[in-house]
């Protein structure tokens, strides 16, 4: 394994890695609840300050950060850097541009009605926040959450996957070698028990990413507990291409999309519906530049492994139900010719022809598969796109930007990429979640930073008066007010009709106030 000269990880942390067990749960939340109240103390600056150094930190040793997700997780070292890597650094950069706007105090309207007082909406920092992250991008989709709740005061405990240990324990070296305070992030590495025990602990937050079977399941546990959650789940994305698009961008795109990371995204490219009339070109284009990657180029690699032979194990399931079913096996081999020597490598397939209500179509697949079909027009093409318990991202692609938009809005997801596919998760700028059974809630953005954080309401009067006009005692009251509600809200309003009836109901209560001094003097 290639590493960096730069502040090397010692052997120890990746190549033995001691799983934490269960019962160190209580520890963990102990620690963490301990070292809440003195990071949400904490200046924003500070805080930042800590975030700064881990950023220089993890630009210093990415050549062994690399190695290392691309070792762990079977993917090429590219698609480390750019997907896991460099996604940090934004989301940290995104962090000292933005968190301290973000969780600015904010002054908001208050009603005429209750004149003479301010309203505001302030952030308070959660507590402890559990984030539970996946084997797929394990420094990215454990990492950036991690940031924000940190950048908003909460101290957090971090349980990645332990399909992808030397990842996790390379995070935990780098928050140790950023001088983060003891407590403040706790890196534990274990299988589902660890995580089952951490929610017992009753953690303040749980920030989720993972399948949608597993974030029901917490989302029980959570729930038992009134513990809020953030679950970041599956997709089935689809893919709409009109006779219009650029044909040549359309087919590149569509093939990063479905194959990066070995297809192994929660947003890749699952389903692709293409103009019927463009059909069989596109499917003859695919083919061609599906054909032209490399699988075996060492550092120039385009398509790297399954991680998990679980993984891969669907993906045989899907394909061979969809054949089954009648689809065409386009590109690639029928999973019953895999050869064994291949261990975790699956070549790229392609199907055409497919059963809408096969597998392959209705689950997650999450693997180098690409199914093509054919739509007449732009209704029928939104109608199968929608038609899907999931709903986390999607693509339309076409020369006229405003039926793309148009069709956008018509799709039932969380984000779309009009002629491009992927890449709203890389915008840290761009709020990122499901729909339906892809999740609950959304993270980056300013957003990202307040799911950490309570919002409190902040009313303030200067307490100048003695008394307000809706306070005991009622008497002489009740018809100024009508009169106040009548020419504020009703059809004949008149504001000096409504202001006579105010000062009529302050008057009142002066002198109600006044009297009441009098005799308790």
């Amino acid at each position: 394994m290639e590493t960096s000269t730069l502040h090397p990880v010692p052997a120890r942390e990746w190549k033995e890695i001691e799983l934490t067990p269960p019962e160190a749960g209580a520890e963990l939340m102990r620690r963490a609840r301990e070292a809440f109240d003195s990071w949400r103390q904490k200046s924003m600056d500070e805080r930042l300050s800590y975030l700064r150094t881990l950023r220089h930190l993890i630009v210093d040793r990415m050549d062994e950060g690399t190695a290392i997700i691309s070792q762990d997780t079977g993917k090429p070292k590219v698609e480390a850097l750019t997907g896991d890597i460099l996604t940090v650094l934004d989301a940290i950069r995104h962090a000292e541009k933005r968190v301290k706007h973000a969780l600015k105090p904010r002054r908001v309207r208050t009603p005429i009605s209750l004149i003479g007082k301010r309203s505001f909406v302030t952030y308070q920092p959660r507590g402890v926040v559990l984030v539970i992250s996946p084997w797929n991008y394990p420094f990215q989709l454990s990492v950036v959450p991690v940031i924000a709740a940190l950048a908003a005061g909460n101290t957090v405990i971090l349980k990645p996957s332990e399909v992808t240990p030397r990842v996790g324990a390379w995070i935990a070296s780098l928050f140790r070698e950023a001088g983060f305070p003891e407590g403040v992030v706790q890196v534990a590495i274990g299988e589902k028990k660890l995580g089952a025990r951490l929610i017992e602990e009753h953690p303040d937050y749980i920030f989720f990413t993972g399948s949608a079977q597993t974030g029901k399941i917490i989302q029980q546990e959570a729930a038992k507990r009134l513990i809020p959650t953030t679950l970041e789940l599956g997709g089935k994305d689809p893919m709409i291409v009109f006779a219009d698009a650029n044909l040549n961008r359309a087919v590149k795109g569509a093939v990063w999309g479905a194959l990066t990371n070995c297809g192994q995204v929660c947003m890749s490219v699952e389903r692709i519906y293409v103009e019927e009339t463009i059909h069989d070109t596109f499917v003859e284009a695919l083919k061609k530049e599906v054909a032209r990657l490399r699988l075996d180029g060492g550092d120039e690699t385009d398509l790297g492994t399954m991680t998990v032979e679980r993984q891969k194990e669907i993906v045989r399931r899907h394909v061979e139900d969809a054949i089954t079913s009648g689809a065409k096996l386009v590109s690639g081999l029928h999973p019953r010719d895999w050869p064994e020597s291949d261990g975790l490598r699956v070549h790229p397939v392609i199907l055409t022809g497919v059963d809408a209500q096969s597998a392959v179509m209705r689950e997650e697949t999450f693997g180098p598969v690409i199914c093509v079909l054919p739509f007449r027009d732009e209704a029928e093409a939104i109608r199968a796109a929608n038609d899907s318990i999931y709903g986390l991202s999607a693509s339309v692609w076409t020369s006229d930007i405003e039926k793309a938009r148009q069709v956008a809005q018509s799709l039932e997801t969380g984000s779309v990429v009009i002629n491009d596919v992927v890449l709203s998760i890389a915008n840290p700028y761009l709020p990122f979640g499901g729909v339906k059974e892809s999740g609950i809630g959304r993270y980056h953005g300013d957003e990202g930073y307040r799911i950490f954080c309570h919002e409190k309401s902040l009313l303030i009067d200067r307490g100048w008066l003695p008394s307000e006009v809706h306070w005991f005692p009622y008497q002489n009251k009740l018809i100024p007010f009508r009169t106040l509600v009548a020419n504020l809200y009703g059809r004949k309003r008149s504001f000096f009709r409504f202001v006579r009836s105010y000062l009529t109901l302050l008057a009142t209560s002066l002198r109600e106030s006044g009297s009441k001094g009098d005799e308790t003097g």
